[in-house]
């Protein structure tokens, strides 16, 4: 099976990443899309965020009616922070069966080459690219591994709807009800 890793913080997972991933599943020879939780991000601060299996809960709580989707938790038991090439390492080891492809917005795509051993993660793994508003345009968007995908430009981010929560404003439609109610019932991010 040819599986599509989203990795990412999700403090909180979004629409906007559901729409991705959702489009990625269907719109791409992908057969499924994995969000891999990432307990730190190396290029991003941790103290705003919320504890990996709280983030964990809301990812599988936010796919929990598209079999195509699915939440991994393969980060929190590697080295923090968690680098990708080492994670993609460890995946492609514990599932041989399967070949997986790495999925990144845009934005992502300029800053790539200084990802510990960019290189490699092309090789072995590729990309596919989601559209991003205002990104700056990458060289590497012509690399034989990379196939941009086509998809809404949604300029949603965990960082807004996080300062909404503080400012006791709604996310309604911002994240899924289940997560929404979750969210609200555990006081998170106020």
């Amino acid at each position: 099976m040819k599986i599509g890793l989203f990795f990412g913080s999700f403090n909180p997972i979004h629409i906007g990443h559901l729409i991705i991933a959702n489009i990625m599943a269907e719109n791409t020879e992908l057969q499924a899309v994995w969000f891999v939780v990432s307990p730190q991000n190396p290029f991003k601060k941790s103290n705003s965020l919320l504890h990996e299996f709280d983030r964990l809960d809301m990812v599988e709580m936010a796919i929990d009616d598209n079999p195509r989707l699915k939440a991994t938790d393969i980060e929190f038991h590697l080295p923090k922070p968690s680098y990708t090439i080492d994670t993609l390492t460890v995946i492609q080891e514990k599932f041989p069966q399967h070949s997986f492809r790495l999925i990144i917005g845009e934005d992502n795509l300029v800053q790539f080459t200084k990802w510990k051993n960019y290189q490699q993660i092309l090789q072995y793994f590729g990309l596919y690219v989601y559209p991003r508003p205002g990104s700056a345009k990458s060289d590497l968007i012509q690399h034989p591994q990379v196939k941009v995908v086509e998809a809404p430009l949604l300029d949603i981010s965990a960082t807004f709807i996080r300062e909404r929560i503080r400012q006791n404003k709604s996310v309604r439609y911002l994240v899924p009800d289940r997560v929404e109610q979750y969210i609200m019932r555990k006081k998170f991010y106020m």
